[in-house]
């Protein structure tokens, strides 16, 4: 008899069609979103190293140093995260100073990091500092000074236009032009250079007022876009801030103290008053209080705390005052994995960026090589204006800049994980925050997801020679040593029967997946499991199939307790559904998931849960395999989400194209094997995160279609002459910060939506 199983060969069972080193699962078919680009395999003496660069904003600059670094002997792999600022290379050279050195050479100043400053970065309020803005007002008032003296006097090119040309050129625009000239000797096409060749081109033709407007202009939204950006990194940075940097922890001899929180220890005992907010994760020890935990699990309500209870870093406490222990250090508490998670998320390229990067890769020289065509063929061939031509090919390098494109992708996609972590739901990357509007099923596990996973021992049925409390007692001790919520329960109603007695020791204790657990007990070897089991074991007998029978009738689960000999007993137990089960089961339906159950529990039990929900699909007596079998089933019709407790159901979280793990806050395995963590157990989270997941895709596709519609608008416009250069900047920018703009409204996604 085999009744045992390998929690891992499931696992990776699940996970083994997928041939890049992703650590995710299966990559995409072909017909779905491009799978990751391909991972490189570094040699085991490669170093990492990590820089923050204030000047790296977008991905104008992350092609500069791209093509600045890429061919350095040494260098293996870069990898940027544009919203943190932060460059992390992988290489085999002795120190950093040749990245140092190369970076100083394009301007990009880096600032070496080490890795506790990842914890706390300062806040980005005021990234373009006071003096700048100055700058830039004098700037626009030399620039649109020059424009005024050209239209008084008549005479683009007069002392007094070009002075106060050249005064906005230095006054605002200087560091500008530095970037076009660093992108012109590295040979990268980005809109630095583009403006670098319109300014000069202008001047060149005797546009002097043009030239100082055009580029003042773009240096202006360049700002602005800046502290937009701003909103976006401090939305994430908002969560790693809410941990308080102290705590006041008794010392050996019995006295409070306040000190550093990232200095206390697991063990410690830490205080906390009222309105404080909470240092670390822990348990408490004494007194009572509510604690308000949004930050972490986005509940709107307080949640009461008394001994033995759960509390978070970073959650803020109510009017009592109470002890706890440390459970982890500062470097290793929710919040901290929920941040690294975050973090991690929006440093990956969602399937639209990949996209998006592709296309302008390709995009940029084309557009370029055509501005080349423009400025030639009509003045060469057609014996066209050379002048007139020349200022056509400006205005479309001008309005050819991808920024708008590019930068709205990793804004978008920031934004809804930023939004979705304050609301309780960590979404592990942009590829399932935009492949979660595709969902068309949803597959639930039964028991601590659709219920609440408290079951409570409910009927115990004698059927050989001992009675009921001691049946019990033999399943108590049985099942003290085992993880299952059904086991809890037995456990729990043996200590809550007030007999007092001591468990009794368990040898040769081992769990059997899918079935049960067995142990000896006095030399007695034991069991205790499903129906599977006892058929199994080969002890079926009418008397206990027709108890079991009527048991799950009443919608109970019932489980056997056996011997070599024989079933001594049939121990039942219900579970409810949880308060909201029926009503996202409805909300789903009306979003067009279909819903269903994949239980390991009997049938009976199953339908019984299942009819209470909602759900007509239910599927019960699953082993683990077999619901892997199912959900392969299920993605033959479409995309599939997996919903469970991140621990029993790691095998089929995996194999779904997204795993959605429950009540996930203090939980490593359920944040470590989940592409989703929804951070309590509010079913209403899955409706919230597929709306907030189509509405994000309804910004990308509105900002991609605005972007590319513009800039084909301007392309006529400027091949019929009709365009101008200053009109191609406001076009250029001003359709940046628009599709910017457009995607910070996910930032306010759940505003007002607060369960």
């Amino acid at each position: 008899m085999n009744v045992s199983g390998n929690f891992e060969e499931h696992r990776e069972a699940a996970r083994g069609a997928c041939s890049c080193s992703c650590g995710h699962k299966v990559c995409h078919d072909d017909n779905e979103d491009p799978a990751p680009p391909e991972e490189i395999v570094l040699p085991a003496a490669s170093r990492v190293s990590r820089f923050r660069i204030e000047h790296m904003d977008c991905p104008v600059e992350e092609r500069l140093i791209r093509n600045k670094l890429v061919n350095v002997p040494g260098i293996l792999k870069l990898e940027f995260n544009l919203l943190e600022r932060e460059l992390t290379v992988c290489h085999t050279l002795e120190d950093t100073s040749q990245i140092v050195a190369s970076l100083d050479a394009i301007g990009m100043h880096p600032a070496d990091l080490h890795g506790d400053e990842r914890q706390r970065p300062e806040m980005a309020a005021f990234s373009v500092p006071v003096a700048t803005w100055w700058l830039l007002g004098i700037s626009g008032a030399a620039a649109l000074g020059s424009e005024a003296a050209a239209w008084a006097t008549g005479v683009e090119s007069s002392p007094l236009t070009i002075g106060l040309a050249l005064a906005s050129i230095a006054c605002g625009s200087l560091p500008t032009l530095k970037k076009g000239w660093i992108a012109l000797k590295s040979l990268t096409l980005n809109i630095s250079f583009l403006m670098l060749v319109a300014t000069t081109g202008a001047i060149a033709i005797g546009q002097w007022p043009e030239a100082a407007v055009v580029i003042w202009l773009f240096t202006l939204a360049e700002k602005i876009e800046a502290l937009s950006l701003d909103r976006a990194r401090n939305a994430i940075r908002r969560l790693m801030t809410v941990a308080p940097e102290t705590a006041t922890v008794s010392d050996d001899n019995g006295e409070w103290q306040e000190v550093a929180a990232r200095s206390v220890m697991p063990g410690q005992i830490v205080r906390v008053r009222p309105g404080e907010r909470i240092p670390l994760d822990g348990v408490v020890v004494s007194g009572r209080s509510s604690v308000n935990q949004s930050s972490i699990t986005g509940e709107s309500m307080p949640v009461d705390k008394a001994a033995g209870d759960a509390v978070f870093a970073g959650t803020v406490n109510g009017n009592g005052s109470f002890d706890f222990r440390v459970t982890g250090d500062y470097q290793h508490t929710t919040l901290s994995r929920i941040v690294a998670a975050v973090q991690k998320a929006q440093s990956e390229r969602a399937p639209t960026q990949r996209f998006v990067d592709t296309f302008a890769r390709y995009y940029t020289p084309s557009v370029v090589a055509a501005a080349v065509l423009v400025a030639l063929f009509p003045p060469l061939f057609l014996g066209a204006e050379w002048h007139a031509w020349i200022y056509n090919a400006l205005v479309m390098l001008v309005i050819s800049c991808p920024c708008a494109l590019v930068i709205s992708t990793p804004v978008t996609v920031v934004s809804g994980l930023a939004a979705a972590a304050r609301h309780g739901i960590l979404i592990k990357g942009g590829a399932y925050l935009e492949s979660g509007r595709k969902l068309k099923f949803l597959a639930f596990d039964k028991t601590g997801t659709l219920t609440v996973g408290e079951p409570a021992v409910t009927d115990i049925v004698p059927l050989g020679a001992l009675d009921g409390g001691e049946a019990l007692y033999l399943a108590a001790s049985l099942d003290d040593h085992a993880s299952h919520p059904i086991a809890w329960s037995i456990v729990g109603h043996w200590k809550d029967s007030g007999q007092g007695k001591a468990l009794l020791p368990v040898t040769g204790f081992r769990n059997l997946p899918g079935y049960g657990v067995t142990g000896e007990i006095n030399g007695q070897c034991y069991y205790i499991g499903n129906q599977r089991l006892v058929e199994q074991l080969g002890l079926l007998t009418p008397l206990f199939e027709r108890e079991l029978h009527q048991l799950e009738l009443q919608g109970k689960t019932a489980v056997a307790l056996a011997a070599s000999s024989g079933v001594l007993a049939v121990i039942a137990v219900a579970d409810t559904l949880r308060v909201h089960g029926r009503q996202v089961i409805e909300e789903l339906q009306s979003l067009g998931v279909k819903s269903v159950m994949l239980s390991g529990d009997n049938l009976r039990t199953a339908r019984a849960i299942g009819q209470g929900a909602g759900i007509e699909d239910v599927r019960g007596n699953l082993l683990p395999e077999e619901k892997l079998d199912a959900i392969a089933e299920l993605q033959r019709s479409g995309l599939v989400g997996m919903v469970g407790d991140g621990i029993n159901d790691a095998p089929a979280l995996a194999k779904a194209d997204i795993g959605f793990a429950m009540g996930a806050a203090g939980t490593d395995s359920a944040l470590e094997t989940a592409d989703v963590a929804l951070m309590d157990d509010d079913l209403r989270k899955l409706p919230d995160f597929i709306r907030l997941s189509r509405r994000t895709g309804r910004l990308l596709a509105q900002n991609i279609v605005f972007a590319l519609s513009t800039k084909a608008v301007f392309f006529g416009l400027t091949l019929v002459g009709q365009a101008t250069l200053w009109m191609a900047v406001f076009a250029d920018m001003g359709v940046s910060l628009l599709v910017v703009f457009n995607s910070l409204r996910l930032l306010g996604f759940f505003n007002g939506k607060t369960r």
